[in-house]
């Protein structure tokens, strides 16, 4: 996709900035509404297939374009004539480097080259129930710029989760940035959220940079997005684990280390725009 062609009613501002990975779009049935569902993989398998099942089985593309941002995946589930049958609207391909933050800048900036209003995010590995995907929509249209899934306040379910990552994000991980954010956040680490137009272009937050790299874009957005005055909002989802299995693309000691290093990073504000 060639920036220089984004027409100039919809060209947000300062985009010739913006540092995009190279990408490809191998898929793109065109723009049908408001809003888009955007949803990152790599390798899923089964999981993102039982995925679009469901979200064809609440319908969510009749409110939503769904667009998927791949990393790279080599297991078949990225079949174009597949993601047809289950309506997603796009494929991406990411092919610079970097892992989820740069595969979301990729999606976020072609959604927002497209003209959408917001996007709603949500993983491909099977976890999160998208029956809530339309709340969070309509939180957008009633003005909240960043809504937040949670399994831990009222109305959300948390089924199966390793007790370690549990107490991690119960007492770690949404605390440091319920302090560092000034916004009390319950559930930081999922990426089943919704941002709005304004807020992702708005150069004061910097969502396009290549420091993004890894997990760090989430960690970001929640200590950065509410201290610049933007609404922001929890709404109860339902987030399950398999039994017996943890799918996820965090390894065990690396990965975690890693977490908790971009967490105090974001706190003590190492990613914001002016440092």
């Amino acid at each position: 996709m060639n920036p220089m062609n984004i027409p100039e009613n919809i060209k947000p501002a300062g985009r010739e900035t913006w540092k995009v990975p190279a990408m490809e779009v191998p898929l793109w049935q065109g723009k049908q509404h408001a809003y888009c569902v955007v949803i990152p993989v790599i390798n899923e398998g089964d999981r993102i297939r039982n995925l679009l099942q469901r979200m064809q089985a609440c319908r969510i593309s009749a409110i939503a374009d769904i667009i998927i941002v791949d990393g790279g995946s080599t297991d078949g589930s990225m079949e174009l004539e597949a993601l047809k049958r289950f309506d997603v609207s796009g494929l991406i391909v990411k092919k610079g480097p970097g892992k989820l933050s740069a595969q979301l800048r990729c999606a976020y900036a072609f959604a927002l080259d497209q003209g959408y209003d917001g996007i709603v995010t949500i993983d491909g590995n099977d976890k999160d129930d998208p029956d809530a995907i339309p709340k969070f929509i309509e939180a957008l249209e009633t003005g909240v710029d960043f809504v937040q899934a949670s399994r831990f306040i009222s109305g959300g379910v948390a089924e199966n989760t390793p007790k370690s990552r549990d107490f991690a994000i119960r007492f770690i991980h949404a605390p440091a940035l319920s302090l560092s954010s000034g916004f009390k956040w319950t559930d930081t680490t999922q990426g089943f959220r919704a941002y709005s137009r304004k807020m992702l272009q708005d150069p004061d937050v910097g969502a396009f940079r290549d420091i993004f790299r890894e997990y760090e874009l989430l960690a970001y957005l929640s200590h950065r997005v509410p201290q610049l005055n933007y609404r922001c909002l929890e709404i109860a989802t339902v987030r399950r684990y398999p039994k017996g299995e943890v799918p996820t693309k965090i390894s065990a000691f690396r990965g975690n280390f890693k977490v908790l290093r971009t967490l105090v990073h974001a706190c003590f504000g190492k990613y914001n725009i002016d440092n």
